[in-house]
């Protein structure tokens, strides 16, 4: 794995280190521009005659450096060198500063207010009919050198004094609070003469009351990528909570959208002191902020003591958002705020570790703590785990821990691998170690490095204290080494036979890409003779293959609870047992063992490990069920039977049928409407089973949404549509719906009352049937959408039959203007990979092919290799499941008479 110094032309020399920022912002809105001045104070490690420090598409200026052993400034050529590719600039010094010693370094910036959301950047907020202006940062991984020059890599911590300059009338946030802020005007601001001057050569004139000067705190050390701060004329909300540890009460503002902010701020008060109690240290700063942005490139970022993030992300109407949307807040609140301590009070010395601080699970432990009827535990199994699974069966997978040398990289590996394998992996641990264990472990490891960096073996290291396991030994493999194993099980005299190979989605991987054993705990369920059951969680496969005793004449499982990162493959006689064990009322399996029955049995039977007609007798078998997460694993199945074969009209026509079939009694059952008070889980399952229904054809449910629309464009009226029905009706009416629906649909995004319902109008409009329409959808999505909004759009397109390959002629065609606007976002990578994921052919994989092989993809090549074995694992299964699969299906239709 890299480290700062494996790859040395890609890294900052190491000849200094900053320790304190004195950084000045002067914003102007009215001109879109902004200035200021860096101080920086440094530690001189080597004896230098030369400065590097990073900085893009800014404009330096007199560069000056005191030396401390020199006791005098020391002359710089004034001709700043700039290496454009790495983001960098050198200054050359008259005299050698020698190690040991410490030195000042003074420069002036000066940078536009761009709406890239990258860097420090302009948003605009819409509102009384009018648009205001405000500004921002986001600088996670490498854009803190688009806003001053600075040294940008996270092992550089640093203190940082920040003093904003800003028009009187609008508001200064940054990471700490304000320690003190005055009008300024020339001439009278003797108290601080360096600050005047520095004013002076910024030109900033005669301000009188125009300006005013804001100074916040000093921070604690971190790296720069987390320093945040934002000027605008900002409304707020503000709550506060009192340290379980410490008893000090904290205030938490949400500036701008004060309406629907309420939620999210109930949520970062409650989460604080859990977090604080688990692992047993207080939140250093004096405040969190949470800012909510109009235009935001990620979902939200950690930034110490200033949470931003976009709207979706932290707003919430309780009359019209969906239960799916307070979810999501809730978890994007609780997973920033558990950033201030994994990944801001200690931070990864390198972004090839950047796990150690996306992958923590205190969103699913502190959220099931807060709202425990939500059942977070399992439904990170339908979500993380499975994404996870899904994305690392791939031979283009990486490790957790993955080798970043460079800035290009570093955007890609924010997906599912750092998230949520590596949440999984910490998951699979804490069940084998015990979670009050595992959380000590957390503790002791935050504990040991608090204001410092960390790697992988830090972590390991914190746990194995608490635990008195070998965790290095047990986990290294599962975060330095590509994908995951599938347990193949055959039942042999006295017990069963376990062997581990890697699981490819492609089919049984070759031996050259089956090299790893993984130490996989094996978390053994089996009935007793009492018809109890019990886990074994001590049993480890560390080997190829092993043996282990067993009755196997009582049900058993393993991978209990679906607890561990990998599949687990049966002989068809043990899963014909297990699946009639599922499907009993009082089986022993619990929900999360079914959840993880149903998902393994799709994966396997997508790789060719087991009939596909296996996947679906199982699926056959749980009319039964009662839980939305089966409910919802079950979904997620014949979803990807619908994008392996969404050209074979004659396989889509008969699993439909298949499909209404099965979900018309939940359908009839529970309605069309949300009683108050009934349990979150019912009221995602209405949701879920309206949805499949409709999107599978189910006549009854779609006359019934299009009859809800319809009063809504007759009267105005959207009292007729719950908020979780939202999305599907939308979808549904501009699917069978014309013209008339589409434009209305489009006038809901562009007036929608809350962010859910913008989305979903959004992805409603690439749902049209009319290759004409859909030519103004894309066209309409370039001239208005929001740059943060276009995957939106590209979701519904893509997921739509009749309108893919017209997106993907787009964004061949458009290539280049498509590059331009968004290459230095991270949403760049999703616009790729919406474009051209979603086919099934290994014509089409030849054909994307083609189109990329001359095209600079540094920035995407992870998800176009990853597009492309997805695109040939999907015509394998094809090629192979076809037949078998119609046979399947027309047999069932005979013996059920159809729909």
């Amino acid at each position: 794995m890299s480290s700062p110094t494996s790859h040395p032309e890609s890294r900052l020399p190491l000849n200094v280190k900053p320790t304190h920022y004195d950084l000045t912002i002067r914003t102007n809105l009215e001109n879109q521009t902004f200035d200021g001045f860096v101080d920086a104070h440094l530690d001189i490690l080597q004896d230098t005659s030369e400065l590097t420090f990073n900085s893009s598409d800014l404009t330096l200026s007199r560069p000056s450096v005191y030396s401390e052993a020199l006791a005098s400034s020391i002359d710089v050529d004034t001709s700043i060198t700039f290496n454009g590719e790495r983001g960098r600039a050198t200054v050359k010094l008259a005299k050698i500063l020698p190690a040991g010693s410490k030195a000042k370094f003074k420069i002036a910036y000066e940078g536009k207010l761009l709406s890239n959301m990258t860097g420090y950047y302009k948003s605009v907020w819409d509102h009384d009919g009018k648009k205001d202006y405000y500004s921002l940062t986001q600088f996670e991984a490498t854009s803190a050198r688009r806003a001053f020059p600075c040294w940008d890599e996270p092992l550089l911590k640093a203190t940082f004094s920040v003093t904003m300059i800003s028009r009187a009338n609008t508001i200064n946030l940054s990471n700490m609070p304000v320690e003190s802020e005055k009008v300024y005007s020339t001439g009278t601001d003797s108290s601080d003469n360096s600050l005047a001057s520095s004013l002076a050569a910024l030109s900033i004139g005669e301000v009188n009351d125009q300006w005013k000067i804001t100074r916040f705190e000093k921070s604690p050390p971190m790296s720069t990528y987390l320093v945040a701060y934002a000027n605008g004329v900002f409304e707020y909300l503000e709550s506060s909570y009192t340290s379980p540890l410490s008893g000090k009460t904290r205030p938490l503002p949400t500036p701008n959208f004060v309406p629907l902010t309420q939620f999210a701020l109930d949520v970062k008060a409650k989460t604080l002191p859990l977090y604080e109690k688990i692992f047993d240290i207080e939140y250093p700063l004096p405040k969190l902020d949470t800012l909510v942005a109009s235009d935001f490139d990620a979902g939200a970022m950690e930034n110490w003591g200033l949470i931003t993030g976009r709207t979706s992300a932290f707003l919430v109407d309780p009359e019209k958002t969906d239960l799916a949307g307070k979810q999501n807040v809730a978890a994007t609140q609780s997973h920033e705020v558990a950033h201030m301590w994994f990944g801001d009070i200690v931070t990864m010395k390198w972004w090839d570790n950047l796990y150690l601080n996306e992958g923590m699970m205190g969103e699913v432990i502190i959220i099931d703590k807060i709202f425990p009827e939500w059942n977070v535990h399992s439904d990170f199994i339908g979500t993380h785990l499975n994404a996870a699974l899904l994305l690392d069966s791939k031979l283009s997978s990486h490790p957790i821990e993955v080798d970043v040398p460079d800035a290009e990289q570093i955007d890609q590996i924010f997906d599912s691998l750092s998230y949520s394998k590596a949440g999984s992996v910490l998951r699979m641990l804490a069940n084998y170690v015990g979670e009050e264990v595992f959380l000590k472990g957390v503790s002791i490891y935050l504990k040991e490095h608090l204001y410092g960096n960390s790697i992988t073996n830090d972590l390991w290291s914190g746990i194995a204290k608490a635990s008195g396991t070998d965790v290095p030994e047990m986990m290294n493999n599962w975060v330095t080494e590509v994908g995951y194993p599938v347990i193949k099980v055959i039942e042999v005299e006295g017990g069963i036979h376990v062997r581990q190979d890697r699981f490819l989605e492609s089919g049984p991987a070759e031996e050259k890409d089956n090299q790893t054993i993984w130490a996989v705990p094996l978390s053994l369920l089996s009935a007793g003779k009492d018809g109890k059951s019990t886990i074994d969680n001590s049993l480890i496969l560390d080997t190829r293959e092993k043996f282990i005793p067993l009755d196997t004449t009582k049900p058993y499982k393993l991978n209990a609870n679906t607890t561990g990162v990998y599949r687990v493959l049966y002989s068809p006689d043990i899963t014909a047992k297990i699946s009639a064990e599922a499907a009993k009322v009082d089986s022993i399996f619990s929900l999360n063992n079914r959840i993880g029955l149903v998902l393994d049995s799709v994966a396997l039977a997508k790789a060719g490990f087991s009939d596909t007609s296996s996947m679906f007798t199982l699926i056959d078998g749980l009319r039964g069920e009662k839980e939305y997460l089966v409910w919802h694993s079950i979904s997620d199945g014949f979803a990807h039977v619908t994008n392996a074969w969404w050209e074979n009209e004659e396989i889509l026509d008969l699993s439909s049928e298949f499909v209404r079939v099965m979900y018309r009694p939940l359908v009839k059952r529970l309605g069309f409407e949300y009683p108050a008070g009934e349990h979150p889980s019912t009221t995602k399952l209405r949701t879920e089973v309206i949805n499949v229904s409709a999107i599978r054809g189910d006549e009854e449910v779609i006359k019934e949404l299009q009859s809800r629309f319809n009063h809504l464009i007759e009267t105005g009226d959207d009292s007729r549509i719950p908020p979780d029905l939202e999305a599907i009706t939308y979808r549904i009416a501009v699917k069978h719906g014309g013209r008339e629906q589409w434009e209305f649909v489009k006038g809901i995004n562009e007036a929608g009352k809350t962010p859910t319902s913008r989305i979903a109008a959004i992805r409603a409009l690439g749902h049209t049937q009319d290759l004409n329409i859909a030519k103004e959808t894309l066209d309409y999505m370039w001239a208005k959408a929001k740059d943060q909004d276009f995957h939106y759009f590209f979701f519904g397109l893509s997921n739509n039959t009749k309108t893919k390959r017209l997106l993907r002629s787009y964004v061949f065609e458009n290539y280049d203007k498509i590059t331009a606007r968004f290459a230095g976002n991270s949403l760049y990578k999703y616009l790729i990979q919406g474009s051209i994921g979603s086919f099934s052919s290994e014509k089409d994989a030849q054909d994307i092919e083609e189109f990329f092989k001359d095209k600079d993809n540094s920035k995407y090549d992870m998800v176009l290799a990853q597009s492309l074995d997805g695109i040939r694992a999907r015509a394998k299964w094809c090629e192979r499941s076809t037949v078998e699969l119609k046979q399947w299906l027309e047999n069932w239709k005979k013996r059920s008479g159809g729909a």
